[in-house]
Parts: C-alpha cells; sequence; structure tokens
C-alpha cells in the first residue's frame, strides 16, 4: 500500500457533513437515497477522504439493499476489516487501507459464483472516476480494467495501440 493514500487535516475539512459524518464517525447513509447505489457507469470508486482506489464497477452489482455493492474490493491490501458489534449484531466493518475511513460492511450473503461476498459502502466515502476520465485523473493504471468496447469515448485502435 502506498504511503500516498492517507488521511490530512485538509482532506477531512473538505468533506461535506455526511463524508464527514460516515468516514470520521463511521456512520451509514440511508438505503436508496444515495449517490452510487444505482450508478451503473463503468469507472472506479476511490477513497473521498485520501484518492485510494477501492472498488470498480466491474465488480458491482445490485443487491437490492440501497446502497452500492461490491464482490470484491480492487485490491485487497486496499481495506482493512474488523469486527463491529454496534446495533446488537456481529458485523463485520470495512475501513480504507491507507486513510482508516469508516467505508461500510462486509456480509457473507453476495453472489455465490464471484467468492459470496457483499461489501456494502456508503456513497458518502466514495468518489466516483469514470472510466473515460481515469488518465485525467491520475488512474491510469486502472484502465486496464475496461476494454475499449466499455468506454464509447475510447477511439484508440488496434493499430494505435501496437
Amino acid at each position: 500500500m502506498s504511503n500516498e493514500y492517507r488521511k490530512t487535516d485538509e482532506a477531512v475539512r473538505g468533506l461535506t457533513d455526511a463524508q464527514y459524518r460516515v468516514t470520521q464517525k463511521d456512520g451509514t447513509e440511508p438505503a436508496f437515497r444515495n449517490e452510487y447505489w444505482d450508478n451503473h457507469e463503468p469507472g472506479i470508486y476511490v477513497d473521498v477522504v485520501s484518492g485510494q482506489p477501492l472498488f470498480s464497477s466491474t465488480d458491482k452489482y445490485d443487491s437490492g439493499t440501497g446502497w452500492p455493492s461490491f464482490t470484491r474490493p480492487i485490491d485487497a491490501e486496499a481495506v482493512t476489516t474488523k469486527s463491529d458489534r454496534t446495533l446488537w449484531m456481529r458485523r463485520t466493518e470495512v475501513r480504507s487501507a491507507g486513510a482508516d475511513s469508516h467505508l461500510g460492511h462486509v456480509f457473507d450473503d453476495g453472489p455465490r459464483d464471484a467468492g459470496g461476498q457483499r461489501f456494502c459502502m456508503n456513497s458518502a466515502a466514495l468518489r466516483f472516476i469514470p472510466a473515460s476520465e481515469l488518465e485525467a485523473e491520475g488512474y491510469g493504471a486502472y484502465r486496464e480494467l475496461f476494454d475499449a468496447t466499455d468506454d464509447p469515448t475510447d477511439t484508440t485502435t488496434e493499430k494505435d495501440a501496437s
């Protein structure tokens, strides 16, 4: 994990009230009333605090819960988990590895054919980077997750790539 993904006072000061409540105070936003639960655009989701890449739309699915759900993180090292016993039940909390932002929880009721996990995240903890903007936003290394057929703005031809 790179040291470039960390929490800074400046980043925390720049958060909206909802982002602060979720990422710094372990809050949860309302189901179906959050920015990314129904986003189907190709791209990656990064930590709103540090910019650390966390999840890819290639692993996103509609869990029916009203929160963005993923079968796995973009890189296993991007997130950490810990036991959470709030709300009188045992859950597994998911945090970003770099900035220690609260992201959401992981459950064992995800699609079996994709490993069985459901990373149920808060939109307020994430910033979405569309696949067409990965290079411009400094995330060009993740472009390979999306082949040219997924991005109508990609005009690279096979001849250009060689």
